[in-house]
């Protein structure tokens, strides 16, 4: 198993050299998100974000209104493109439940692998978000529970898959949520260069999610 691996504010980062020659959104983008996974959202001025990424302060008001508005961008927009690869991955894989939900698994798994920092940030502070600026991102995190729903359904609709019962009864939507929650919390501790790689991690993450639904071996 790799190692736990603590997210930095530079890890992943290009140079400031790089930094500095993306579009000014983008590094704002990118400069909050290392600052808000190192330090928190609370005490991280926008004077802070502009220093890191090389911007000068009223760079950022020509983009974002408010600090606030910054840190819902950043979630939103990567809680988007998840939902979005999520919805991709499953419909490119055909019609059986099973490869349904090893597509969605290992799409998943890699990108948490991959974007730590960004994962990080969505999941922790969240909740500094005012009410109105959250719904769109609950809407899209219920979006992608519900991929997961219907694939579980149809596979026991189907007969190939046979998930854990509670009184007799499957809740699809409970294995659901454990199943995100164990595929999420890989951004936790994972980091590059352990015993496992992305793709060997996501194929891990795979079986187990497999077996915990009781999937038959394909014909």
């Amino acid at each position: 198993m790799s190692k736990r691996k603590t997210v930095g504010a530079g890890e992943g980062l290009p140079e400031a050299t790089e930094r500095e020659a993306r579009p000014p959104v983008e590094a704002i983008r990118a400069a909050a998100f290392a600052q808000f996974a190192e330090r928190g959202y609370p005490v991280v001025t926008v004077r802070d974000i502009m220093k890191a990424c090389g911007l000068t302060q009223g760079a950022l008001y020509n983009h974002f209104k408010s600090k606030d508005e910054l840190l819902h961008d950043i979630i939103a927009s990567t809680q988007g493109e998840l939902e979005r690869l999520c919805q991709e991955a499953v419909k490119g894989a055909g019609a059986d439940p099973r490869a349904q939900l090893a597509a969605f698994v290992r799409v998943y798994v890699v990108r948490h692998c991959r974007l730590r920092i960004e994962a990080l940030v969505a999941n922790r502070e969240i909740g500094w978000l005012d009410a109105a600026r959250v719904s769109d991102i609950r809407r899209s995190r219920r979006a992608i529970r519900d991929i997961v729903v219907t694939i579980l359904t149809r596979g026991v609709e189907s007969g190939v898959f046979d998930p854990p019962r509670v009184d007799g009864k499957h809740d699809l939507k409970a294995i659901a949520m454990a199943l995100l929650d164990q595929c999420t919390h890989v951004s936790m501790w994972y980091g590059p260069g352990g015993d496992l790689a992305e793709e060997q991690m996501a194929k891990l993450y795979t079986e187990m999610a497999l077996r915990v639904v009781g999937a038959r071996l394909q014909d």
